[in-house]
């Protein structure tokens, strides 16, 4: 716990811009919500104890799902691996709305961060924080403006897409030239190793295009997958309204 807070201590500046990206999301889902709340005459609190309990419990969970990673047969091992700890925040945004899914977006970065701490001074926390929220935000928005399958499956293709161009625009910009100053080397240096993968990798589009891309796309589509399969059984319980 002091290493952590000595972490924070000297990313001062960065972890302020975190915590504004976070403010953001929330604020984002908030007002969406508000005005879809308001539009339908619906008058339930936007965080009552049953969802706060259930919140708690899918961040719990993502952070279990984050722990076990998979490496990708198309992309560097050391770089990228797939994880499935957007899973809950998608069923709790689906059942809940936004704000569900980007609080449990949240309390997961937050217990991974306490429990095992940061190797990337915060910078791989931010990543998987704001990517995961640019395809639960947009999903779990759509849908909770209309709930039905063909809208649940409209709401995953368009966050698919989305995370696939938040992810792949992140990491050329800002994520890849990061790491590679963080660890003493060029970007050139993380091109050779998706190289060594693919050899039509050449250059910063070509690893962008060849292996960030598909990554997010693999990753938004199969938790877009699992949660069309199995929401509408676990939406009565979650919602308490399962008749015995």
């Amino acid at each position: 716990m002091n290493n952590l807070f000595s972490q924070i201590a000297e990313n001062a500046v960065f972890v302020l811009v975190f915590a504004g990206v976070i403010i953001l999301m929330f604020l984002i889902a908030y007002v969406v919500e508000k005005l879809v709340k308001k539009k339908n005459g619906d008058t339930e609190r936007i965080l009552s104890t049953r969802k706060i309990v259930i919140i708690g419990m899918f961040s719990a969970l993502s952070t279990v799902l984050m722990l076990f990673e998979f490496p990708v047969p198309f992309a560097p091992p050391g770089i990228y691996k797939l994880d499935f700890s957007e899973l809950p925040a998608l069923i709790g945004g689906f059942a809940f709305g936004p704000v569900a899914g980007i609080m449990i977006e949240f309390i997961k970065i937050l217990l991974k961060t306490v429990i095992k701490g940061t190797s990337t001074a915060f910078v791989g926390e931010l990543a998987n924080f704001f990517v995961g929220c640019s395809f639960v935000l947009p999903a779990t928005i759509i849908y909770r403006i209309k709930k039905n399958k063909i809208s649940a499956i409209i709401s995953c293709i368009v966050g698919t897409i989305v995370i696939t161009i938040v992810g792949s625009t992140f990491n050329a910009t800002y994520l890849l030239p990061t790491f590679a100053k963080m660890f003493g080397m060029e970007v050139d240096a993380i091109i050779s190793m998706g190289t060594a993968v693919n050899s039509h990798v050449n250059s910063l589009s070509d690893f962008i295009i060849l292996i960030v891309a598909p990554v997010n796309i693999l990753k938004g589509t199969m938790v877009s997958v699992i949660t069309l399969l199995i929401y509408k059984p676990l939406s009565p319980i979650l919602k308490g309204t399962r008749t015995k």
